[in-house]
């Protein structure tokens, strides 16, 4: 039961810090660079990069992965000191959840759905797609999983440390 414990601890706070990563380089590279560019690189380039991300590793061992692990680690916690950071990890790790299903997926669907961009008005699809709405909701998804991933990576000390002990 302890290593079950440890382990899956670990893989919350692994994937947890996988995607917080993830959303940082949106925020401090894919974004600002792509703010650089004209209209239809911009949307082409968009669309490739959200269609690539639709992935079994990405969605399912780490955004979904992350969520699940962290319940799970939760649940073999509930005795420990831990679980408190815990719980609060996951709590903040549910609103990032909630604001990407809610608000950055809508915004993705739509420039994916607007087609090719060698046909189609790509300042017109630019433009409906709100990046700024994108990246602030984008920063705040960073912010949040920042602050889950340190509250888990704080309870695997906890852990390590009460195990540690005689």
């Amino acid at each position: 039961m302890n290593g079950l414990r440890v382990a899956s601890l670990m893989a919350a706070t692994v994937t947890t810090g996988l995607v917080a990563g993830i959303f940082g380089i949106y925020a401090n590279a894919f974004m600002p660079g792509l703010a650089k560019t004209d209209d239809k690189t911009f949307v082409g380039a968009f669309q490739a990069v959200d269609r690539a991300i639709i992935n079994p590793i990405f969605l399912g061992l780490c955004f979904f992965g992350a969520l699940i692990f962290t319940v799970l680690a939760g649940l073999l916690q509930l005795k420990e000191k831990a679980l408190p950071w815990i719980a609060v990890a996951f709590v903040l790790y549910l609103i990032v959840v909630i604001i990407t299903i809610s608000v950055n997926v809508p915004l993705n669907d739509a420039i994916k759905a607007a087609g090719d961009p060698n046909t189609i008005d790509v300042a017109a699809v630019r433009a409906a797609f709100d990046e700024s709405r994108w990246r602030a909701f984008n920063l705040v998804r960073v912010a949040l999983n920042t602050v889950a991933f340190g509250l888990l990576a704080w309870a695997l000390y906890l852990t390590g440390k009460s195990n540690a002990q005689p």
